[in-house]
């Protein structure tokens, strides 16, 4: 099920992780960087992580996650990289871009959704397929 299918279950524990994910310390993550992608509708909808001071978004809730979802790192000395997790090789990515302004970022992001993407389900990647 999905939000658009009005499952609350499903509504409720992607906005409780969301909870989570903007009460977490600076250290862990950029609280601007969470506070930017939670205000957009469009990725507020989607399961939210955090690894290594990136923010990550996925279209499912449980592991594995989805990683066509661009994600959002803080660059050294300033700006943003937007990269593509690419699968299966966790150790290979694709850089969407390096905007200077997280407006830019968030805006490359959402016009870097996969397509059909909508609300998480509840499940994993591999309900998707």
């Amino acid at each position: 099920m999905s939000l658009r299918d009005g499952n609350s279950e499903v509504e409720d524990l992607i906005a409780a992780k969301w909870r989570l994910v903007l009460g977490m310390d600076d250290d862990l993550i950029d609280s601007k960087m969470v506070r930017a992608a939670y205000s957009h509708p469009r990725l507020r909808v989607l399961f939210p992580a955090v690894s290594h001071g990136s923010l990550q978004l996925s279209r499912c809730t449980r592991i594995p996650y989805t990683r066509d979802v661009p994600a959002l790192f803080r660059r050294m000395g300033g700006g943003f990289t937007v990269l593509r997790m690419n699968v299966p090789l966790r150790t290979e990515h694709s850089i969407v871009g390096e905007p200077e302004t997280l407006e830019e970022a968030i805006a490359l992001i959402v016009a870097n959704l996969p397509p059909g993407c909508g609300s998480a389900i509840e499940g994993t990647a591999d309900d998707l397929a």
